[in-house]
């Protein structure tokens, strides 16, 4: 008997995406605005109508599904950051006619997803090599910063750590960097790496280097600063994004020292894959190998980058247990 996709969603404060997920393979993708859906059983509905699956018993229904939730996840009873949604995950699961139902974190999401990546899903950034059945670390600049760790288990099977990494006080390494979180700390109580290592994290760093220059900042989105730096046409957006990468080496090197990731340092999100070979050619590696007298203990850990469209996809069918 043929296996049943499983249905996976990641969803956000606008939209939720929403696919068939088989092994690797991501199909029937569509993406829907969660403001045009009074709940989530409702969009999950409208998107099985949308493929064809909508009616219980139809070939090809998937039986089982994984959904990934911006906010933290505790128990049956999912009350979402940044969108009105609240729901059981039992109702949900008997309202969509499935077996089982799995609901997490959305960087949770995205960690799980290391294990199935292909080679083709990931850039190793320097040298290094992972060290079988180790532990695995992940960062995920983005809206914010998404922080995990992968301790294997049993069976193949690997646990995600579940924590607020992202907020960890951002410590300089020059006196450049002491004057750009002295600007800051003008706004923020507490500069976190978050504050730096995010969208709006570049944000704050382009702002406060064109501060402390004694230049008006342009009111400029995260993408057009990326954009302006890839294309060396604005010194501070420069500036901006080589300082991000620097700080992200620093962010996740002290990661591999907590958690040991001799299995590899893996990092997601929307915005170090835009960088390319400008990231490549940073100062990240540089500063992830840094660390003084624990510089041997980081130099044969591989740093990558995941280039996988739909990560949080393959994670959410590790999380619902399948193959």
């Amino acid at each position: 008997m043929a296996v049943s996709p499983i249905l996976v969603a990641d969803i956000g404060g606008t939209n939720a995406r929403f696919g068939l997920i088989d092994g690797r393979t991501v199909r029937d993708t569509r993406v829907l605005r969660c403001a045009d859906y009074a709940s989530i059983e409702d969009a999950a509905t409208a998107y099985l109508s949308a493929i064809g699956l909508a009616a219980p018993g139809t070939p090809g229904r998937p039986r089982r599904g994984a959904f990934a939730v911006a906010g933290p996840v505790t128990g049956d009873r999912i009350a979402m950051t940044n969108l009105v949604w609240q729901f059981s995950v039992g109702r949900v699961r008997d309202a969509l006619g499935l077996e089982g139902l799995a609901v997490i974190n959305d960087f949770t999401a995205v960690a799980l997803s290391v294990p199935r990546l292909a080679e083709e899903d990931r850039r190793q950034v320097g040298e290094g090599s992972p060290q079988p059945g180790a532990v695995v670390a992940v960062l995920g600049p983005g809206s914010g910063l998404g922080v995990s760790g992968l301790v294997p288990g049993a069976n193949g099977r690997w646990t995600a750590l579940s924590g607020e990494g992202g907020h960890v006080t951002m410590a300089p390494m020059s006196d450049r960097e002491s004057a750009v979180l002295g600007q800051l700390r003008k706004g923020f109580d507490h500069v976190s790496a978050e504050r730096v290592l995010s969208g709006p994290g570049l944000v704050n760093l382009y702002t406060a280097l064109s501060i402390l220059d004694g230049r008006e900042p342009a009111a400029l989105t995260p993408a057009q600063i990326t954009d302006n730096a890839l294309a060396g046409t604005e010194p501070h957006c420069v500036e901006a994004v080589e300082m991000f990468c620097a700080m992200l080496g620093t962010v996740a090197g002290n990661l591999a020292l907590t958690l040991g990731a001799r299995g590899g340092v893996y990092i997601a999100g929307g915005i170090v894959p835009r960088l390319g070979t400008l990231f490549a050619h940073s100062r990240f590696r540089k500063r992830f190998a840094e660390k003084g007298r624990m510089r041997d203990f980081l130099a044969p850990i591989p740093t990558y980058v995941v280039i996988h469209e739909l990560p949080a996809f393959l994670g959410l069918a590790e999380a619902a247990g399948t193959e």
